[in-house]
């Protein structure tokens, strides 16, 4: 009976070693890949104001093009999500940049706003390709640990999008909108980048058994619908408040306090800069304590600075905006993974939902405070904006659906 027993008690030690371990080499370039990517958005945004004095663009003409990027973004993104938890493309991810590449080089020579627009649409589906297909990566690369792997990689974003206010006031602004070209020079290191990705993607077992993952749900139908529905008002309150910073905090600090092109985007620089420190936060916390505690703390928790913030001086006005940055920014990471968790099997199709949301919010967002703004001032717009982080008191009617699985 004794080697029977010793072989039995070999039986489960004999997986182990085939056990997932957090692949950092692959969350790394994955969240570089990130970093380009949301680089050359942000950076599109940041020249705004130039674009504004070359095309004789109106507010609202500005919101049409962050529109026409978000929504060419988000209808892909879930459509895509969805196609590829069925029939993984490893190699999508390359692709997917090459359309960014595209949009890049047309906007850097484009004579008129209809093709600002598609060039924008462009880059719109480059992103929708990358963002539910890379959350895959990096969740297949996480080893359990979701929550961080999914700061991780969304870090790289943000971090991007950080940069590309600076780059833009020490290139594009100096050099004017044929030197948006440049950029296309990180795109092609992207496309490299994402190569390699593709190849440990296509090896890794889990891109040949997607089909197979389908778990049970942890709740009834009806609970699932409504915690979404909960999450997509979150998701809303997030994105249409970083979107009034995103698109128009240059313009309201030139408005308000009279700073220059250069210095309004080192300001946004500085609030992106916050964005992505306060990224990395919250999936590891979300990982130990709980998403949804991370989730009420972060959407909830920033209503007291938003509600300041439209009557600060210049200085209150960046000390508020850093910690709005890095308190809102927490949220995502939770959200994501909680999701995926009231939709086991569906890490694509949630993934491209949410990034899809974030994206097609914001530019709904951008092109109705646009008009709000032409209609009365840009002071206005963040008055209004204010109020938006008091959704977050919806947090309280979410399921616990995770127990003793946040501090695995």
């Amino acid at each position: 009976m004794e080697p029977s027993l010793d072989t039995s008690a070999a039986m489960p030690t004999a997986p182990a070693p085939a056990l997932p371990r957090t692949v950092y080499p692959i969350l790394g370039a994955i969240s570089f890949s990130h970093l380009l990517n949301d680089m050359i958005q942000s950076l599109i945004l940041a020249i705004y104001p130039m674009l504004k004095s070359n095309f004789a663009l109106s507010f609202g003409q500005i919101g049409l093009i962050t529109l026409t990027y978000q929504i060419t973004a988000s209808l892909l993104q879930p459509l895509i999500g969805m196609y590829t938890d069925k029939h993984p493309k490893p190699y999508s991810l390359p692709v997917g940049m090459g359309f960014t590449l595209s949009g890049l080089l047309l906007m850097s020579v484009a004579p008129s706003f209809p093709f600002l627009l598609i060039a924008a649409a462009l880059v719109g589906c480059g992103s929708s390709v990358f963002h539910p297909e890379s959350s895959r990566v990096a969740r297949m690369a996480s080893g359990g640990r979701h929550g961080l792997a999914q700061s991780l990689f969304q870090v790289g974003g943000n971090a991007g999008s950080a940069l590309g206010p600076l780059l833009a006031a020490l290139v594009v602004i100096p050099h004017g909108q044929r030197s948006i070209a440049w950029f296309s020079l990180a795109a092609l290191v992207a496309i490299v980048v994402l190569t390699q990705v593709g190849r440990w993607y296509q090896r890794h077992p889990l891109a040949k058994k997607r089909g197979a993952q389908a778990a049970h749900a942890a709740l009834p139908r009806n609970k699932v619908v409504l915690a979404i529905g909960i999450l997509v008002l979150l998701v809303f309150s997030k994105y249409f408040y970083l979107t009034s910073i995103s698109s128009y905090f240059t313009f309201y600090l030139i408005e308000r306090f009279h700073l220059p092109v250069q210095a309004a985007q080192i300001q946004l620089f500085v609030f992106l800069a916050a964005v992505a420190a306060g990224t990395i936060i919250g999936g590891p916390i979300g990982d130990r304590i709980g998403r949804k505690y991370v989730i009420w703390v972060s959407i909830l928790g920033v209503a007291p600075f938003t509600l300041l913030l439209p009557y600060a001086n210049l200085f209150w006005t960046g000390v508020l905006s850093v910690v709005i940055g890095v308190v809102l920014a927490s949220a995502f990471s939770a959200i994501l993974v909680y999701a995926q968790e009231l939709i086991p099997g569906k890490v694509g199709m949630v993934a491209g939902l949410f990034f899809g949301l974030s994206f097609g919010l914001g530019g709904i967002g951008a092109a109705v405070l646009g008009q709000l703004a032409d209609a009365t001032s840009i002071s206005y717009v963040y008055k209004v904006c204010s109020f938006l982080p008091l959704i977050g008191m919806l947090t309280v009617f979410l399921p616990d659906i995770e127990g003793k699985r946040a501090k695995a």
